[in-house]
């Protein structure tokens, strides 16, 4: 494992020090807030009681940053998906960028296939980092413009802003979806059939389970008032979803390598 440049040395380092960065700034700020609190004259249960619920509600994002770690790994190893996601990160971006990067560097099997060439490592992870750095940047610059331009589109019709704002979702979901349904494979130098690279069982399986688990997930909210639950729906199902697809390839191993987009 130490002999991969994925996770030689210099990868651990660099990790351990982005892990003792962030959440050295994670206490600082902690500790900064108390102080503030206790200033504003806030009890010490109401404080304890913040602290608590935060935590709680940061369960959701960890779930969802652990499932795309998992995702990236096959390609990219544990490391470099750990350093990114435990900045700033999230499945929407991080897959899509990295496939991107793979592609780009004329890597067939996207991220289901080990990157060994460690310029391709560099590309991907070059993109994927300067992809997440540019927000960073322009929201301090014109968040402010933003806002107002959001607002005043808003204030003069509300439908059209919902509206906007649900064709952005609904597109970037479609994306996964068509990719799941009728995505096609691609092939090794030699022609051969990349397992799992192309739109089958596998891709079905995926979607339909984490349909199903989100209905069921919201259901049991609605019937039983499960309030934590809003936050834990959707990590909660992806997971769920996994496990699923899992224990199809394990099981059904002649089925689950069914493709039809190859």
């Amino acid at each position: 494992m130490f002999n991969d440049f994925k996770s030689d040395g210099f990868m651990l380092m660099l990790v351990i020090a982005v892990i003792i960065f962030v959440t050295g700034q994670s206490l600082f700020f902690l500790i900064k807030a108390l102080k503030r609190g206790k200033q504003l004259g806030l009890s010490r249960d109401s404080l304890k009681n913040t602290i608590t619920s935060s935590a709680v509600f940061s369960i959701a994002p960890a779930v969802g940053i652990a499932v795309t770690v998992l995702v990236l790994s096959v390609a990219l190893g544990y490391i470099l998906p750990w350093i990114r996601l435990s900045v700033i990160g999230a499945i929407q971006y991080e897959v899509p960028a990295a496939e991107a990067a793979i592609e780009a560097a004329g890597v067939s099997g996207g991220i289901g296939r080990e990157i060994t060439d460690p310029k391709t490592f560099a590309t991907v992870a070059w993109v994927m980092t300067l992809g997440s750095v540019l927000p960073l940047v322009l929201i301090p610059i014109f968040l402010k413009k933003i806002q107002k331009s959001i607002s005043g589109a808003v204030n003069k019709n509300a439908k059209w802003a919902d509206t906007m704002s649900a064709a952005a979702f609904i597109g970037l979901i479609a994306a996964f979806l068509g990719r799941g349904i009728a995505g096609l494979g691609e092939k090794t130098e030699v022609g051969a059939e990349i397992y799992g690279d192309g739109a089958g069982v596998l891709s079905l399986v995926a979607i339909v389970s984490s349909v199903v688990y989100m209905l069921i997930l919201q259901l049991l909210n609605k019937k039983l008032k499960w309030k934590w639950l809003d936050a834990l729906a959707m990590p909660l199902s992806m997971l769920l979803a996994i496990v699923t697809v899992f224990l199809v390839a394990h099981f059904l191993p002649d089925v689950a390598k069914i493709e039809w987009r190859y």
